[in-house]
């Protein structure tokens, strides 16, 4: 079996990630040494650099077309990635760059069902959807990576649900089917309040308050964003999208004052250096 890179990962800190991977890729030969390259191209893309990350993916270029089916599929993935990710700013996402990165992502999408892999085939189904940016295209794909993600029996592959009922359901909210989007973000929810993320949890919970607002149930919402308003502060994280959400909540409810002083609590993170 190849490398298991998840250990290694930290995505808020991809500066200490690359060390673990540059660790690690010193005891490392074969597919394994190719993969932990990939990540570490990741890193950089993290970083927005992407002419790094895309020059050690040249290194390693012909090394991968004999490789194993995940090195193949990583190195895929984060060719796509240096084009087109949450990462790139919109005006760099050129029909070109765009066009690039949809070649990448397919053809890891190809290989890895072909090979089993079903977590990475989730990871380039996801990764479509910042190709295909329409709500309607990111429904599409969201839907074909939960398939997948129901259908699997792998546990790297299940670990995925959360994150795709969240993106299903930001897809059916911006789409106006709120009804729809609740039922996945409760999901999504549900799933996070297994773990050990407390951070992710509180992400899951501001989601569902969010759609409970677009449906109208401003006193539901209103309430969890209290008690996320206190979670954030009592873990020294005070977060400015739940600020956002009782500033817009107190103004539904004509209540100027308490929108006022979370409207500066929002001015407070904006302005700190």
């Amino acid at each position: 079996m190849a490398i298991d890179v998840a250990p290694l990962w930290d995505f808020s800190k991809p500066d200490l990630s690359e060390q673990r991977f540059r660790s690690a890729l010193q005891t490392a030969a074969g597919d394994d040494a190719l993969i932990l390259q990939t990540q570490i191209a990741r890193t950089y893309g993290l970083r927005k650099d992407f002419d790094k990350a895309r020059e050690i993916l040249r290194q390693i270029e012909p090394q991968i077309r004999s490789a194993g089916p995940e090195a193949r599929v990583r190195y895929e993935l984060e060719l796509g990635r240096t084009y087109a990710s949450a990462a790139h700013a919109p005006e760099s996402q050129t029909p070109e760059n765009r066009e690039t990165a949809r070649a990448a992502y397919l053809s890891a999408l190809d290989q890895s069902r072909s090979a089993g892999l079903d977590a990475l085939s989730i990871d380039a189904i996801h990764m479509l959807a910042f190709v295909d940016t329409a709500p309607a295209d990111q429904l599409k794909w969201a839907q074909a990576a939960l398939e997948v993600v129901d259908s699997s029996t792998q546990p790297a592959a299940k670990r995925w649900e959360a994150s795709i009922r969240n993106n299903l359901g930001y897809a059916l909210h911006q789409l106006g089917r709120y009804e729809e989007a609740l039922t996945q973000f409760k999901a999504a929810a549900e799933i996070r309040e297994r773990g050990t993320d407390a951070e992710a949890k509180r992400a899951a919970r501001w989601m569902v308050a969010w759609t409970l607002r677009a449906l109208g149930r401003v006193d539901e919402a209103l309430e969890m964003q209290l008690r996320l308003e206190r979670e954030c502060d009592d873990a020294g994280q005070p977060d400015r999208y739940v600020f956002e959400e009782l500033e817009v909540l107190y103004r539904d409810k004509g209540d100027s004052k308490r929108a006022e002083h979370y409207q500066s609590r929002q001015a407070a993170l904006t302005t700190k250096p």
